[in-house]
């Protein structure tokens, strides 16, 4: 255990979310916790990292040096955590129990057994065999990897041959081949798995209202630190707004909250936070799951701040080192709060990107608010059949807060007016 007053906590593979959540929130944290960041980033690793090794570098490096280790990282960091803490005797999950979380197969078997009026119908498939001798798929159907990012090559499919093209096309194998060598070697070398990462999972096509269900697993508990509506672009899957609190009724949320306290205790999550997309169908008040994050939700953890008074990363800290954060609802300086995902949906350059001076600038309009431009001056943003939603590019992230959507709505405007961004339209 470190000797000084602070209690140090480890980011592994830190995020885009990280420093500026953590600096946020920093005044309600800073004589507690010293922060440190371990090399690579999330966006830095690569295809062919050894990861093992830094697993047991980084254990042996700081074994008595740290009082937690987390990550906000759904690839690999929330694993590597589990792996490091596990070695090194500190709070947090084991790996194999964060990879059946996230893992959607294995999740997917958790959940049928927890909640199976809340899991979908599903089946694992496999590339590499032909697919009459996997059939029959009941399509329509949405296809996605068993272990994926974002919602990059997750689509609907209405039939085989779009199914074999899909799952033959080039960057489907090369997700298989190059994306998925990093997992695989953590199921081969932190599980008793036998599925790896070169899997997708076919699932009934879902519909009605979606969330996320953000909370956290401690001392044989599940606390729920908030439910956010997934707003959707009109005939598309991009997300176009994150907002919390959700709009649902307390009937329904409530019921959701149930779901998820089954599903993660079922699982064995301990100091851990998780993130459970669901999905409400009114038409037949049914609820279902659509995946499972065993991680802080680094993009909404300020949301629950500014409604809430208590950001994720904080929660995600005192989990790490055998606290627990309590919670207290409505103690925030807003009514509602927004995380909005900034997209182009035809091919475009990017003619100007703001600088950091206009960041600032918008940053400052209105209290609480923080933007992650992810585009620079000159860049194109194209080829999206392949990438991320299949539909669009996110070309920035704004976090606000006002006292009611009217409001929100106007703020988001000026903020987006002071960023500046201006595109040109490139031939398809």
């Amino acid at each position: 255990m470190p000797s000084n007053s602070k209690k140090k906590v480890l980011f592994v593979f830190p995020t885009a979310w990280d420093r500026r959540q953590l600096d946020a929130c920093r005044p309600r944290w800073d004589e507690q916790f010293e922060i440190l960041f371990a090399d690579p980033s999330d966006a830095e690793c690569p295809y062919d990292f050894d990861i093992l090794g830094f697993i047991e570098e980084t254990a042996a490096r700081y074994r008595g040096r740290i009082a937690g280790v987390t990550s906000s990282s759904d690839y690999p960091g929330a694993t590597v955590a589990g792996a490091i803490s596990t070695r090194l005797g500190l709070p947090g999950s084991p790996p194999e129990t964060i990879i059946r979380c996230s893992h959607k197969y294995y999740s997917r078997l958790a959940q049928r057994e927890a909640a199976p009026e809340a899991t979908p119908g599903f089946q694992l498939v496999d590339p590499r065999k032909p697919l009459e001798e996997q059939g029959p798929f009941p399509f329509p159907l949405f296809v996605k990897p068993v272990k994926g990012a974002f919602s990059v090559l997750a689509r609907r499919i209405d039939g085989l041959p779009e199914l074999r093209e899909f799952l033959s096309h080039p960057a489907t194998q090369e997700f298989i081949s190059h994306y998925m060598r990093v997992f695989n070697k953590l199921v081969a070398g932190v599980t008793h798995l036998e599925i790896n990462g070169c899997y997708f999972i076919a699932e009934e096509l879902l519909r009605g209202v979606q969330t996320t269900v953000e909370g956290f697993a401690s001392g044989g508990e599940v606390e729920i630190l908030g439910i956010v509506d997934s707003v959707l672009h009109p005939g598309s899957n991009s997300f176009a707004q994150f907002i919390y609190p959700s709009s649902l009724s307390a009937v329904i949320l409530q019921r959701m909250a149930e779901i998820a306290r089954r599903v993660m205790l079922h699982l064995g999550l301990a100091n851990t936070l998780f993130n459970i997309e669901m999905i409400y169908d009114a038409s037949r008040d049914a609820i279902r799951i659509i995946e499972i994050n065993p991680r802080l939700c680094g993009q909404f953890a300020d949301l629950y701040e500014k409604v809430d008074g208590t950001n994720g990363y904080e929660v995600a800290l005192a989990l790490a080192t055998g606290g627990r954060r309590r919670l207290k609802k409505g103690s925030g300086g807003y009514s509602i709060a927004a995380s909005v995902p900034l997209r182009v949906f035809d091919p475009v350059e990017v003619n100007r990107a703001p600088r950091r001076e206009d960041v600032r600038a918008a940053e400052a309009l209105f209290p609480g608010t923080l933007v992650w431009p992810e585009c620079e001056t000159g860049q194109e943003l194209a080829d999206f059949a392949w990438f991320e939603d299949g539909q669009s590019a996110r070309y920035g992230i704004i976090n606000l807060g006002a006292d009611d959507p009217a409001s929100l709505a106007a703020r988001l405007d000026q903020v987006k007016t002071q960023l500046g961004f201006r595109f040109s339209p490139l031939a398809r």
